[in-house]
């Protein structure tokens, strides 16, 4: 009985450690996936519908070490402009967290684009690229996978002009480009 009561205390205060109140990327992903304002997708690598057999070995490692992709937009009109800048800024924020490394920003001002990654040089775990126009909104794109780097990005792009891109996927981002 005491073994018991003992590895039940256990668990929840090991619940209790493991609940993480800080904000992070995937947090806000999923508080918004079911908002009205935003338009979420997952594109797994299927999307690309290419011939596994006509890759090389470099091009087949860069694909294996991509998982998946989440895309989370905010379309503007009209009557969201005070919303979009809120939700802009919080994502900002987000991205100024010392686990984002940035590799590279453009743009200025309200329009612009940055790619950040999560991992070390050798060993990144999620690319996120948040690009943002006035007019149009924004998007954060986040590529997770295993053991990617530098290079396998670089070679995926190889393999995306081989690609036969399923556009069926991406129909709910078509909205967002109108």
């Amino acid at each position: 009985m005491k073994a018991n009561v003992f590895t039940s205390a256990f668990i929840v205060l090991l619940t209790l450690i493991s609940c993480n109140s800080e904000p992070s990327l995937q947090k806000y992903f999923v508080e918004n996936t079911e908002n009205k304002d935003f338009i979420t997708l997952d594109v797994s690598p299927s999307i690309l519908n290419v011939d596994k057999t006509k890759l090389s070995p470099e091009q087949t490692e860069a694909l294996n070490s991509f998982d998946k992709m989440n895309i989370l937009a905010f379309k503007t009109n009209d009557k969201n402009q005070a919303q979009f800048e809120q939700e802009s800024a919080k994502v900002k924020s987000l991205l100024k967290n010392p686990k984002y490394q940035e590799l590279m920003k453009v743009g200025s001002g309200k329009d612009g684009a940055s790619v950040s990654f999560v991992g070390t040089d050798e060993n990144i775990e999620e690319f996120v690229i948040f690009a943002n126009r006035k007019e149009n909104g924004f998007a954060v794109v986040r590529v997770l996978g295993k053991n990617m780097n530098p290079n396998n990005i670089m070679t995926l792009m190889s393999v995306l002009k081989k690609s036969n891109i399923d556009m069926e996927q991406l129909k709910p981002l078509q909205q967002l480009v109108k």
